[in-house]
């Protein structure tokens, strides 16, 4: 007997929604969005849920407003109203209803930031990567503790920026906790068992972004190292989660995977960890987070200087030929 369309329908719908999860990795992968529920669900079960429902909600949005049929079938309109979600939950305390209806309304929201960030950056033929989800987050961060019915946690988050204090030196525990952690804290979540099952997620669906989550892990982890980050930072995953995206999209999701594209990666990665720091001192004094503004600002900014350099090739793109063995126009008539 054939099996109702509606059953069909939400199948199809799960499967949108698990590879929206994925795409905050860029994977569209709904095996690998499975595994990442799971590791949210490590963290705590209404981490889980908020990112499910949160990743729902967006594509919903995004297919009833009609939006391009291959966006919402790869998962592309919902990884922002994932990060949004589970944001949310963790900033503002996953169990009050009022923190339920903010998310609902933060990932209907960001679904029409993507399309508004999505008409700006598409002259540039740029990806609009995590900004909708930094915009949206930030907004809600800093305005949340004006709101008594939004903010449950006495004191604001907003405080002076302060010099870096506290032990430098790394233990052997220090550092593969912060290898893990990396990984994790794309997600908020600073717990390595978390960061150890988003990184089996990634590995499940593409084992090429798996090497290079834990190449940006290791940069992020060495480049903090050396410019003497604080070891509980460091061992938390707050210092490195950037870099792990920044090596991710540079490294073999926007460029052509290479040995000048992995080096452009590393330097990209480097420089979202440095600036990790500058974007927490600079949004200290509003009670803002650094997010992932770190990974877009970098990402972006290597991505517009890619025509300037020769050796690197969008993925996807043709291979040049050599100016020495390019057949003279003349000729060619």
């Amino acid at each position: 007997m054939q099996q109702p369309i509606p059953d069909r329908r939400s199948f199809v719908f799960l499967l949108r929604v698990l590879r929206g999860q994925a795409q905050v990795d860029f994977l569209p992968s709904a095996p690998a969005g499975l595994v990442f529920t799971v590791a949210l669900c490590a963290a705590g079960w209404e981490y889980g849920v908020y990112g499910l429902c949160g990743t729902a909600l967006g594509t919903a949005t995004a297919q009833t407003l009609g939006v391009a049929r291959d966006r919402v079938t790869t998962g592309l309109e919902g990884f922002n109203s994932c990060l949004v979600a589970v944001g949310f939950a963790a900033f503002l305390g996953a169990d009050h209803l009022s923190t339920a209806l903010l998310a609902a309304g933060g990932c209907m929201v960001v679904t029409v930031l993507t399309g508004a960030v999505g008409a700006l950056l598409r002259p540039w033929h740029l990806p609009t990567l995590t900004l909708p989800y930094c915009l949206t987050a930030s907004a809600m961060t800093i305005a949340a503790p004006g709101f008594t019915h939004a903010w449950h946690h006495g004191a604001g988050l907003a405080a002076l920026a302060r010099p870096a204090a506290g032990r430098t030196a790394l233990t052997w525990t220090d550092l593969w906790h912060a290898f893990f952690a990396n990984v994790a804290q794309i997600f908020f979540m600073p717990q390595w068992y978390v960061g150890a099952l988003f990184l089996l997620g990634i590995f499940v669906a593409d084992r090429r972004l798996g090497a290079l989550a834990c190449l940006g892990s290791a940069v992020g982890i060495v480049a903090s190292w050396l410019l003497g980050a604080p070891a509980t930072q460091i061992a938390d995953g707050g210092m490195g989660y950037n870099a792990v995206l920044v090596t991710m999209a540079l490294g073999g999701v926007f460029l052509a995977t290479g040995g000048w594209s992995l080096a452009y990666a590393v330097t990209g990665a480097a420089a979202a960890t440095i600036l990790t720091s500058a974007a927490a001192a600079l949004f200290a004094p509003s009670g803002g987070h650094t997010f992932t503004w770190p990974f877009v600002l970098t990402t972006l900014a290597f991505l517009v200087a890619v025509p300037a350099f020769p050796r690197l090739r969008k993925a996807g793109a043709p291979d040049l030929v050599p100016a020495e063995r390019a057949t003279p126009p003349a000729a060619a008539a």
